[in-house]
């Protein structure tokens, strides 16, 4: 990113010295004064045409002062840099794992349902993170990657647009395969260089498919990673959610586990994520100044020199 700056900026006072000389002198010289010669009628000369050397008679007067100032700016030292930004520490690695099944398709989240909701949610807690790489796992009976971990947050969050519930993808048996989908999280995060590797598991059903979630879990904490588990369903309604499991997933890795029942309650699940897993990351900008008075200096020794030129040649005046 481009600036500009004055590395010596008191020469600008010169400018405004001038300005009130200018200002001084303009006074006097309109202030009437008793006049001491006479001179004849000289009304008409009135009529006589008037050349195009009285009518540009001030243009060398003009192009002087106009070659002063920029000299006077010149000597201010007007800079331009370029700013470089230096990014120390490490951000935290988090993969989104999603419940696609058709579950999720329940409208009890107004005025979207569950996956709409966790969707949207979603979108807004990676518009809130800098320096973090960010996956995006997706399950029902199976899982899948639907984005690697990545700091290209705008393809992230079409990707994520473009989820959709497991009945409409081609192929795909319905199912809630918990352990699977988490299991698929922590497989890629099992590379990551990042100190702090974290999963949101998000899911309004209980395993029916895969492997054990539990003894995934176990692995999980064995490779340092911390689940946050979120279980989605209004309490009261018909839900086969296993909060129990989701809750020992999260206790096993040293997560938390959060019940949300409605769309705000989703988005301060969200937020409190948020507030607990921050980048360890200082950013310093640098600025290399570059001084550019030949920009000013060359057009202002121009202006002078056909200022000069014109005032004793085109614009000469007789003594």
């Amino acid at each position: 990113m481009s600036q500009f700056r004055f590395a010596e900026p008191l020469f600008l006072g010169i400018l405004g010295i001038l300005a009130l000389l200018w200002i001084i002198n303009t006074q006097r010289k309109f202030t009437p004064e008793p006049a001491s010669v006479l001179y004849p009628d000289i009304r008409l000369m009135g009529r006589l045409p008037i050349g195009w050397r009285v009518k540009f008679r001030l243009l060398p007067t003009f192009m002087s002062i106009i070659g002063v100032v920029l000299l006077i700016i010149a000597l201010a030292r007007p800079q331009i840099g370029n700013s470089r930004e230096v990014i120390r520490g490490q951000g935290v690695a988090i993969v989104l794992a999603m419940d696609i099944s058709q579950s999720m398709s329940a409208p009890d989240f107004d005025p979207d349902n569950r996956l709409q909701a966790a969707k949207r949610v979603m979108g807004e807690f990676i518009n809130q993170r800098q320096f973090d790489s960010i996956g995006l796992v997706v399950f029902a009976r199976n899982a899948f990657h639907q984005a690697p971990l990545t700091l290209d947050y705008p393809i992230l969050l079409r990707l994520l647009n473009n989820v959709r519930l497991v009945s409409e993808l081609r192929g795909q048996e319905d199912g809630t395969a918990l352990g699977l989908g988490l299991a698929s999280a922590v497989n890629m995060l099992r590379t990551s260089e990042s100190v702090s590797r974290v999963v949101i598991l998000l899911t309004d059903g209980a395993n029916n498919a895969g492997i054990d979630p539990i003894q995934t879990a176990l692995a999980a904490r064995a490779l340092g990673v911390r689940v946050y588990a979120i279980g989605m369903g209004k309490a009261g309604i018909s839900s086969d959610l296993d909060e129990d499991t989701l809750s020992q997933i999260a206790t096993l890795t040293n997560g938390l586990y959060y019940r949300a029942e409605d769309s705000a309650g989703l988005q301060v699940i969200y937020d409190r994520i948020n507030r607990l897993e921050r980048s360890n990351v200082v950013r310093d900008v640098f600025v290399q100044w570059h001084d550019i008075p030949e920009w000013l200096l060359f057009p202002a020794l121009l202006l002078i020199i056909i200022a000069q030129i014109l005032r004793y040649s085109l614009f000469q005046r007789l003594p």
